[in-house]
């Protein structure tokens, strides 16, 4: 599968846009509700800070698992109606949210949402794969990458604009009439790419075989994990972001406008890929990156080993370099782990989706919970994440050079 050529080397601007859409309303769920954490928190009367992470990590826990559903299900029964399925559990998720009084089955609520959310998360990154494939496919996925990133850039003045004007409840209702408004698009526009002829039946050893499938292929393995790692890095930041910035440097008018600036990196970068990705390939870029996001958070450990938290324009500086690193390695480490699996794409996009994302969560919520009073924890969190990540880069078998190489 590796050899095989993409079905086209024309750039669907729709589909593109399209593909982002159905992953937007994932990081609009989560970053539009980071503003209003202290305000949940205050309702539901909850006194520890850290517990606030539970609204966001949870939602992730949901993600992973509920990957593993849906996505053999679009393997047998296609991408569009497993879509559907999965948003409306979205839409029951939501409403539980808004109308509950328990922060427990606020937490249980937001778990379901993720659930949901897997559907259109997951399948959108197989119907890309059912699309292009080998490096195109990485720059498509770049693009669709750097358009998902502009709703992290505006979501958390949304959610700070909603909770000034109305109360949180609102954000829950935005994300519904956003996500429905995507639905329909999707409905009208998006033709079906796993067409009948080539679809698995549905059997109790349908996720076997392809798990076994999937880990026959040691490359797309090394990928997952190192994915993560490097979504569980991401994760901590997303976690403890309103944190640092509230708690620690005292900024929680302007916490959404450092967030957008931040998220602008990652944007930047997914862009500079996407037009680098056919020249040196995903493979190099990736590790390059990867690297690059080591050196960075081991200087910040060096330098700023007492624990003492930088100025606020340093700290940025180091959350915008990290970030450009990440940027570089998302779509790339999507597509490395996928180009194997083409011929069950469905399944691999779970199983991807699955790992990554249930390693992702402890990784954050371990490192998270050392970020209280320093933003220290969370660079040596980093730091091991990264060193990991290019020592699995290393043991997959094909050479690799950096694009520093000649």
């Amino acid at each position: 599968m590796q050899n095989e050529k993409p079905r086209t080397e024309k750039v669907n601007i729709e589909f593109i846009a399209l593909m982002a859409s159905l992953m937007a309303i994932v990081a609009l769920s989560i970053d539009a509700l980071l503003p209003a954490l202290p305000d949940i928190a205050s309702d539901f009367g909850v006194t520890d800070v850290s517990k606030n992470q539970l609204l966001v990590t949870m939602i992730f826990l949901g993600l992973g698992f509920g990957q593993l559903i849906f996505g053999p299900l679009s393997d047998s029964f296609g991408r569009k109606p497993i879509i559907y399925v999965g948003f409306l559990l979205f839409v029951f998720a939501s409403i539980l949210c808004v109308t509950t009084g328990s922060f427990e089955i606020l937490i249980l609520g937001r778990i379901l949402q993720g659930v949901g959310l897997a559907a259109p998360r997951t399948i959108s990154i197989a119907m890309v794969r059912d699309s292009y494939s080998g490096d195109y496919m990485a720059k498509v996925m770049s693009f669709v990458v750097m358009i998902f990133i502009l709703i992290p850039v505006i979501a958390p003045t949304l959610g700070q604009f909603l909770i000034t004007f109305y109360d949180w409840h609102s954000i829950f209702y935005v994300n519904l009439i956003f996500g429905i408004a995507v639905m329909f698009w999707f409905w009208k526009k998006q033709p079906e790419t796993h067409t009948k002829e080539k679809r698995t039946k549905l059997t109790p050893q349908l996720f076997i075989a392809g798990a076994k499938e999937f880990y026959r292929h040691k490359d797309a393995v090394a990928y997952t994990v190192i994915s993560g790692l490097i979504t569980g890095s991401f994760m901590v930041y997303l976690s403890t972001s309103q944190q640092i910035f509230e708690y620690q440097y005292n900024l929680a008018e302007l916490f959404p406008y450092i967030f957008a600036s931040l998220a602008i990196s990652v944007g930047f970068s997914t862009f500079i890929n996407s037009t680098l990705v056919i020249r040196f390939g995903m493979r190099r870029i990736a590790f390059t990156a990867a690297v690059c996001f080591s050196i960075i958070s081991l200087l910040y450990v060096l330098i700023f080993s007492s624990g003492i938290n930088p100025d606020l324009s340093i700290l940025v500086i180091f959350f915008a370099l990290q970030f450009t690193a990440i940027g570089f390695l998302f779509g790339n480490l999507r597509s490395l782990a996928m180009e194997p699996v083409g011929h069950i794409a469905g399944v691999g996009a779970a199983i991807n989706g699955f790992f990554s994302t249930i390693m992702a969560v402890p990784i954050a919520g371990f490192i998270g919970s050392f970020v209280t009073e320093s933003v220290l924890p969370l660079f040596i969190g980093f730091s091991i994440c990264g060193i990991i990540s290019v020592i699995l880069f290393l043991s997959v078998k094909k050479p690799i050079k950096t694009v520093f190489s000649e």
